[in-house]
């Protein structure tokens, strides 16, 4: 053993002759003694034999007094090993007292098998020998060992019940602790105020307040209420079961309160956010700690106070003999990046540094998170690289992650979520939720697969995020088995997933399904719920029912917000009803206090231009309070195209390229008016100048899935694998709906080309020539479901309706703007759309 300096303090002074003679080792000679480990100064002193005019029992007071001092100075179980032998030597180690310090020097520094062994070796035992060997199996963990011990006890006291309850607390075994006390009582054992603030931590950890209650009780009935320890485990026990009425009555009978009485109850005035009582509490608290401080600051950064908390942890600072630790440094830097306040974490981040402050917990997390949130994710990648932060701070990668799914990267934000071990559900949710916001919806849907392979289960933010990449893609397949996923996750009944199951069926062309999933909601349906079920059925032509399912909203006193209204006007604009969404413009805004936005003055220039009602629409742009944006002028150029109102047309047209100069739909629309007007001339000019300013025109593409495959088409496809045959049956169905009645709708073609060129074309539109790929390879007797990225024409919409007429079978278009169901030769728009 290293030689120490303490070895002239009084404590290693031996009253026994300095030249007494050594003798050999003895029977219990401590196993560094024996093997000939070399002894220093210290343990020669230590161990040097007495005067021999000593008695036994001086003798063995000094003994005593060497061990404890050598446990309050420097724990060194090998000076006590020293001692053990000379004790030996010296025909001591029968004496209990002695033996219970020796074996509390063992089991406090380490040496519990010493300690074990020792208290087998005794020959009498009183109850401290008991009560020393059952604490020290109890704090180290081997609580069976020490349940073992206090069985044998002949008659455990206070302190070997107490000894029990805490082993049963450190170890997160509350119940048991409990059970102890309740045992302890049954044995008629008196508790003391240890007792108590130990099976009350207990309670609280469990949150059982009527236990608790009964705790209470006792303590009042055996008048250990006073105690400021007692008190304080009261207090905390209330708090934490959530009764905080309760925990500032006992606060208010306290006598005498500690620093921790204080800082339980600021910590119950934060969570109840009352935060001008905390502050009060604060500033009449003359001995503050860590932890007071810290409860403000976390208390005012939960709760959005982020301004008040980096204030508070400033004034902290001006405190010379406090240090911040982990916790107030993790709530400054939470609420920095809640701030969106750079220069003060990057403060924070330097006084970090200058204090060589650990980075690998939460301190690291909270630097991680701030860089991340505030679009330093370079920064935040530094500081998981410098300093080797482990894969298992999910919450800190999950943050850097978050970062790089906001700027787009992809590829890094992959990197970061392919590194973390243990995943959680946030990462992979983030991931997911990622991919859909950037467009990648296959690789969502990969993720996804992968999840339920080999990660977590997902839950209700899970679902109803893949739920929205399932509603994009109108993937009505994928989507039901996602919602079997749901039910047997048993999160299909929260409010999220069910919401996204509504948008998913309805958006997926089954309006049924979406009733059905709205009407399984009961009572738990929202806001949300509502307004989803009400543009859903709009969308699909059930205006009539749309406009109930609103009134019925408003008689269940349920509020509509701003996207309500968009639902309704838009079930108006769908039914022409333009008397009923001008009125519903106005009680958006006298009942509801809704303010209009760009949205819903779109949809009223909408209604009004689809009824005909040009000069309205011209009157509701000039009224906005606002400047016009694409979708209102693009609502007005649309309706002036359906209306072949050149003059508004060619305003409208202006005033959006104005806005977007490279707006493909501005150009074609105009073209399209001055076509239908036979002003070919200008139509050409307009065509020349988006090839001059190189704007490419929209291209429309129709799709259908077929099993589990895609497949995609366009105008005059040439590029499908079996197009031959695609054409040949288009041509087959052509026929026979022209024997029907169908009538070709050449005007639609705005090309001055022969009728029979203009009919060629339009047989071999991209809807039409999906809705023939579907009739060759879907199941029979099944309703088609065709996707299409622009409005359908006004000729694929007559023919369809005669395909539908001529195949028996329901077919379900959805384009640009709604969803039309065909069925036996007439369409849910009423051919109002």
């Amino acid at each position: 053993m290293d030689e120490i300096e303490i070895k002239s303090h009084p404590l290693w002074m031996s009253p026994m002759a300095s030249g007494s003679p050594q003798a050999d080792v003895c029977v219990g000679t401590p196993p560094w003694m024996a093997e000939g480990r070399p002894q220093s100064k210290n343990q020669k002193a230590i161990i040097m034999a007495p005067s021999k005019h000593q008695n036994l029992m001086y003798l063995s007071d000094h003994y005593a007094s060497l061990l404890q001092r050598t446990l309050l100075v420097n724990k060194d179980p090998y000076v006590g090993k020293g001692i053990h032998a000379r004790i030996i030597k010296s025909g001591l180690h029968l004496g209990v007292f002695l033996m219970n310090n020796l074996m509390n020097l063992y089991a406090k520094t380490g040496f519990l098998d010493d300690a074990s062994k020792l208290f087998d070796e005794m020959p009498l035992r009183n109850p401290s020998s008991w009560n020393t060997i059952i604490s020290a199996y109890a704090k180290q963990g081997k609580i069976d060992h020490a349940r073992q011990v206090f069985v044998e006890m002949p008659e455990p006291d206070s302190v070997s019940w107490t000894a029990m309850m805490v082993g049963y607390n450190q170890m997160g075994r509350f119940e048991n602790a409990i059970k102890m006390f309740v045992d302890m009582i049954s044995s008629k054992v008196i508790p003391t105020q240890y007792t108590f603030t130990i099976v009350l931590a207990s309670c609280a950890a469990m949150k059982s307040l009527e236990i608790g209650k009964k705790l209470h009780s006792f303590v009042v009935k055996v008048g250990l209420g006073s105690y400021t320890s007692v008190a304080n485990s009261l207090l905390n026990m209330y708090a934490k079961s959530g009764d905080l009425v309760m925990a500032e009555t006992v606060f208010g009978r306290m006598k005498l309160k500690s620093t921790s009485s204080w800082n339980t109850l600021i910590a119950i005035h934060m969570q109840r956010k009352r935060f001008d009582l905390a502050l009060a509490q604060f500033e009449q608290m003359n001995d503050r700690d860590i932890v007071t401080w810290n409860s403000m600051i976390s208390g005012y950064n939960q709760h959005g106070f982020d301004i008040e908390a980096r204030n508070m942890f400033a004034n902290m600072l001006k405190n010379q003999s406090l240090k911040p630790d982990r916790y107030t440094l993790a709530s400054v830097l939470s609420a920095c990046a809640n701030l969106d306040d750079l220069n003060s974490g990057k403060q924070i981040h330097g006084h970090v540094i200058r204090t060589e402050f650990d980075l690998s917990g939460a301190v690291g997390n909270a630097l991680i998170s701030m860089y991340s949130k505030l679009g330093n994710v370079k920064i935040a990648q530094k500081i998981v690289k410098q300093n080797r932060v482990s894969n298992r701070n999910i919450i800190a990668f999950t943050s850097l992650l978050d970062g790089y799914l906001k700027q787009g990267d992809m590829k890094s934000a992959r990197e970061i979520f392919d590194s973390l071990n243990d995943c959680d559900v946030v990462a992979w949710t983030a991931m997911i939720v990622g991919y859909m916001q950037n467009g990648f919806n296959d690789k969502a849907i990969d993720l996804f697969r992968l999840m339920i392979e080999r990660g977590p289960e997902p839950n209700s933010y899970t679902l109803a995020a893949i739920l929205s990449v399932s509603s994009s893609l109108a993937s009505l397949d994928y989507g039901k088995q996602i919602h079997a996923k749901a039910v047997k996750s048993e999160v299909s009944q929260s409010v999220s997933v069910s919401n996204a199951l509504i948008n998913m069926y309805a958006k997926s062309g089954n309006i049924t399904n979406a009733r059905c999933v709205f009407e399984s909601i009961s009572w738990l349906k929202d806001t949300v719920s509502w307004t989803s079920m009400v543009i859903s059925l709009a969308q699909h032509g059930h205006g009539e029912e749309s406009l109930e399912l609103f009134e019925k909203m408003l008689d269940l006193g349920i509020n509509p917000d701003h996207i309500t209204y968009v639902g309704v006007i838009s079930a108006c604009t769908h039914m022409g009803l333009v008397e009923k969404g001008r009125w519903y413009f106005e009680l958006m805004q006298e009942k509801h206090g809704i303010e209009p936005t760009a949205s819903h003055y779109a949809c009223m220039i909408d209604l009004l231009g689809r009824a005909g009602k040009l000069q309205d629409a011209w009157d509701v742009i000039q009224s906005m309070p606002f400047e016009p944006d694409v979708i209102a002028w693009g609502s007005l150029l649309a309706s002036s195209s359906v209306h072949k109102n050149m003059e508004l047309a060619e305003v409208a047209a202006e005033r959006l390229l104005l806005i977007e100069p490279d707006n493909s739909g501005a150009y074609s629309a105009l073209a399209n008016v001055y076509s239908a007007c036979g002003n070919w001339e200008d139509a050409a000019e307009i065509r020349k100048s988006m090839r001059f300013r190189k704007v490419k025109k929209d291209q429309g593409f129709s799709w259908v899935q077929i099993r589990d495959r895609v497949h995609v088409f366009g105008a005059e496809d040439v590029v499908h694998p079996e197009r031959e045959e695609i054409y040949r049956t288009m041509a087959e169905i052509w026929k026979e709906i022209k024997k029907l009645g169908f009538i070709p709708k050449t005007e639609v073609v705005l090309h001055d080309l022969d009728d029979e060129v203009k009919e060629q074309i339009l047989m071999h539109h991209s809807e039409k020539l999906a809705i023939a790929y579907a009739l060759m390879k879907a199941p029979k007797n099944g309703t088609l479901r065709i996707m299409k990225n622009l409005r359908v024409c006004k000729d694929c919409h007559s023919a369809i309706k005669f395909i539908s007429k001529l195949v028996g079978r329901e077919i379900v278009v959805r384009d640009a703007t709604r969803f039309h169901h065909f069925k036996d030769g007439v369409c849910s728009c009423r051919d109002y759309w």
